[in-house]
């Protein structure tokens, strides 16, 4: 199996150098929003582009891939909401597996139904341990997946978790608030759970500003993924990267 984006977060991390990600729902961008989104995104030397959303109603997706692979090297991990959102065109898959959920269908029951098709993909495919976070908004993901989110004051439960998913074998561990959160994750929880796991750590939702993203990094995020903000105001990459990017080395 395939794991050379894995090594590659998880060289980073044990190097202390955090990433920035932009997430890309392909039911919200066009040919012309896509290359808007490389351009600055290969000025602004962004790490990785996640690609996908909790309700993909498009058949968009290879071409959105496709274009992005077709105009730069950064490389493409499927964030999939749904068995449906497989590309073989991408270079590598988050296998998510909702762990702050008790709805079988997340945690295990989809996988079994999408293993032949992903396995037949060539991806590389990178198990992670899903973390909802509630940021005070219903969110499509709390919807779709019929879970209640972990309460954002409950670090104790956030940090049981990740360390669950960690000794089961997740290789990443993803903590969201989801996209149109009226509030980020709370620095306080990021650092519990980062204390208490070795996995490379990834953290998005309501995260508008670039001073949050250097606050979550030093509390313990090895990557940002921000995909709400950018869509309303692109220029926010810049930002957003220079800030991730300027977490001192270890930090």
């Amino acid at each position: 199996m395939k794991q050379e984006l894995y090594l590659q977060l998880a060289e980073r991390k044990k190097l202390g150098r955090k990433s920035f990600t932009v997430l890309i729902d392909p039911d919200k961008v066009d040919n012309k929003k896509i290359e808007q989104l490389v351009t600055l995104a290969m000025d602004a030397k962004v790490d990785y582009f996640f690609v996908g959303g909790s309700l993909v109603i498009s058949n968009h997706l290879d071409e959105c891939i496709q274009q992005i692979k077709a105009s730069c090297d950064i490389p493409v991990i499927l964030f999939p909401g749904s068995p449906s959102q497989v590309s073989r065109y991408a270079d590598a898959l988050l296998y998510l597996s909702l762990i702050s959920g008790r709805n079988p269908e997340l945690l295990i029951g989809q996988h079994v139904v999408s293993a032949p098709f992903v396995k037949k993909s060539g991806l590389e495919i990178m198990p992670t341990g899903y973390m909802v976070i509630d940021g005070g908004a219903p969110t499509t993901v709390s919807y779709i997946s019929n879970a209640s989110p972990i309460p954002s004051d409950k670090n104790e439960i956030a940090m049981c978790t990740a360390m669950a998913g960690e000794m089961i074998g997740m290789k990443l561990i993803y903590m969201d608030a989801g996209s149109g959160a009226k509030r980020p994750i709370p620095e306080e929880m990021i650092n519990k759970v980062a204390t208490h796991i070795e996995a490379p750590l990834i953290i998005g939702g309501g995260i508008v500003e670039p001073e949050k993203a250097y606050i979550n990094c030093k509390a313990g995020a090895d990557v940002i993924v921000v995909g709400n903000a950018i869509e309303k105001d692109t220029s926010l990459i810049k930002e957003m990267a220079a800030a991730v990017h300027s977490v001192p080395v270890g930090a």
